[in-house]
C-alpha cells in the first residue's frame, strides 16, 4: 500500500458519501416513515468528513491535535452530564491538563509512557488531588467517575492518533495512516449501516431497557455490511491477511455496537438525551466518537499484536 492508495481511498470515502446522500434524498421523498433525522445526520458528515480529510492530508502532527481536541470536547461534556462536587474544581483541572500530556507522548511516539500515564499514574494522582480538599462525602464516586471519564474520553481515543504514527511495514509502505483510516471510515460507517438498517428494516428490539431504538436487524445489517467493506478495502490501506482483515470486520462492528449502548446506558441513569448539541442530528461529540471509545483500543492492540 502507498500514500497514493489513500488518496484514492479518501476520494472513495467522498464517492460513497455522495452515494449515500442520493439514496438517503430519494427514501425522504418517497418513504411514508419520518426520515429527517438520517437527512440531518447526512448533511453533517459532509463537514465531519471534510475536517478529518483536511486534518489527515497536511500533517500528522495537525492530525493528532484534532484528536487531542476531540478528547478535551468529550470530557468537557462528560463532566457537565455527571454531578461533581464543588471541591473537585482542582481535580477537573489536573484532568483537563491530563490530554496535551497524553497526547505529547502520542506525538513523541513513547509508547511505553502512553500505555501507563492515565491508567496508572492520572489513576493514582487524582485521588490524591481529591483528598486534598479534605472532603470525604461522595469521595469514591467522585474519584470513580473521573478517572473512568479520563479513560473513555482520553485514553481510548488517543490510541486512534497513535495509530497515525506507527511505521510502516513490508506489507504497509504509509504506515499507521492507512490504518487510521481504516479504523475511522469502519466505525463510523458501521454506526451509520446500523443506524440506516435498524430505520428501514427494524423490528426486534436488541437491547430495549439500554436504548430502545437499537434492534436485532440494525445490528446485524451493520456487521454484515461493514463486515463485507472490511475485506475489500483491507488489501488497499492495510497489511491485514484475510483471515486478519475478516476478524477486523467483526471486532470493530461488534465493539462499536458496544461503546455506543455504554454510553447509552450513561446517558439513561443520567437522564439525558444526548451528551451536547454541537452537531446537529447527531448531538455532541460524545455521542459521535461513542464508538470509537471501544473499536480505538482494541483495534490498536490487535494491530500491533500481529504486525508490530
Amino acid at each position: 500500500m502507498t500514500l497514493q492508495a489513500i488518496h484514492w481511498a479518501l476520494i472513495g470515502i467522498w464517492g460513497l458519501l455522495t452515494a449515500a446522500s442520493l439514496i438517503v434524498y430519494i427514501l425522504s421523498k418517497r418513504s411514508e416513515k419520518n426520515l429527517s433525522e438520517l437527512v440531518q445526520r447526512t448533511q453533517s458528515w459532509w463537514v465531519m468528513v471534510a475536517l478529518f480529510t483536511v486534518a489527515f492530508l497536511v500533517s500528522n502532527t495537525i492530525s493528532i491535535i484534532v484528536f487531542a481536541l476531540i478528547s478535551f470536547l468529550a470530557l468537557k461534556e462528560y463532566f457537565s452530564m455527571i454531578p461533581t462536587r464543588r471541591a473537585d474544581r482542582r481535580v477537573l483541572f489536573w484532568a483537563y491538563l491530563s490530554i496535551p500530556v497524553q497526547y505529547f507522548w502520542v506525538y513523541d511516539s513513547y509508547y511505553g509512557m502512553f500505555a501507563v500515564f492515565i491508567p496508572v499514574y492520572m489513576f493514582l494522582f487524582l485521588p490524591f488531588a481529591s483528598l486534598l480538599s479534605q472532603q470525604t462525602e461522595g469521595f469514591l464516586k467522585s474519584v470513580g467517575t473521573l478517572n473512568w471519564g479520563l479513560m473513555l474520553c482520553v485514553f481510548s481515543i488517543s490510541h486512534a492518533a497513535f495509530l497515525l504514527i506507527l511505521p510502516p511495514t513490508e506489507g504497509n509502505s504509509a504506515g499507521g495512516a492507512g490504518l487510521l483510516l481504516f479504523l475511522v471510515f469502519l466505525t463510523q460507517f458501521n454506526d451509520v449501516a446500523q443506524y440506516t438498517w435498524g430505520k428501514l428494516f427494524g423490528r426486534r428490539k436488541i437491547i430495549p431497557g439500554v436504548s430502545p431504538n437499537k434492534t436485532w436487524e440494525g445490528f446485524l445489517g451493520g456487521v454484515g455490511t461493514t463486515f463485507v467493506l472490511a475485506i475489500i478495502t483491507a488489501p488497499l490501506v492495510t497489511p491485514f491477511s484475510l483471515a486478519h482483515a475478516a476478524a477486523a470486520g467483526l471486532l470493530i462492528p461488534v465493539a462499536g455496537f458496544i461503546g455506543d449502548v455504554t454510553v447509552s446506558a450513561l446517558k439513561r441513569d443520567l437522564g439525558v438525551k444526548d451528551t451536547g448539541s454541537l452537531i446537529p442530528g447527531h448531538g455532541g461529540i460524545l455521542d459521535r466518537i461513542d464508538s470509537l471509545t471501544f473499536t480505538a483500543p482494541l483495534f490498536f492492540h490487535f494491530t500491533r499484536y500481529f504486525y508490530y
